[in-house]
């Protein structure tokens, strides 16, 4: 009878062990938000956010997770200056009026362990919408350089701008769909 007490109680503190929700905070230099709109249907403009910041949590046994990402809107980087200059005002973000975006997700998919797709909440010039990240790659390995996991993949969504009330240059034929594009590497606190 003790040894099954015993049995019964180390197999229980294995299964709640591995139903724990793990933390990770969101390394910067392996993350980036990245958009992509079309121009005039020739090419593609590109550009990302420099400084971001957030939190993931995961619980693989239950299936569960939350995400929190926030990106400074001044620090939109196309390559050109002058095309930040201009993201950065009235026309597009109103970085002035509206600092950061953020994106908080609750609704976590998965196929096995792999995250598939993360659904919430964009906010974007004080305008909150629901938006699903889908997954185009999704892994978590030991990291030989931290000695800790490292979560992370490769998310994609498009978006109608104009739910954001960003609607410049519509009337010349500029799509309201914009592609965005959320390269994210966690490290396990």
């Amino acid at each position: 009878m003790k040894k099954t007490l015993i049995a019964s109680a180390l197999l229980a503190a294995c299964v709640l062990a591995q139903a724990e929700t793990a933390k990770y905070q969101i390394e910067p230099t392996h993350t980036f938000v990245t958009y992509e709109i079309q121009h005039f249907g020739t090419s593609t403009n590109r550009g990302r956010f420099d400084k971001k910041e957030g939190t993931v949590e995961i619980d693989r046994a239950a299936k569960t997770g939350k995400v929190q990402i926030s990106f400074d809107i001044a620090s939109v980087n196309t390559g050109v200056d002058g095309m930040n200059k201009h993201l950065q005002g009235d026309d597009f973000f109103n970085s002035a009026k509206w600092p950061q975006a953020k994106f908080v997700g609750d609704k976590f998919s998965f196929d096995g362990d792999k995250v598939t797709a993360v659904s919430g909440q964009l906010t974007l010039k004080d305008k909150t919408a629901p938006v699903t990240l889908t997954a185009k790659h999704f892994n978590c390995y030991q990291s030989p350089m931290l000695k800790r996991e490292v979560c992370g993949g490769d998310f994609e969504t498009t978006i109608d701008r104009t739910q954001w009330g960003i609607d410049y240059g519509l009337a010349w034929g500029f799509p309201k769909e914009v592609k965005l594009i959320i390269q994210v590497e966690a490290v396990r606190q």
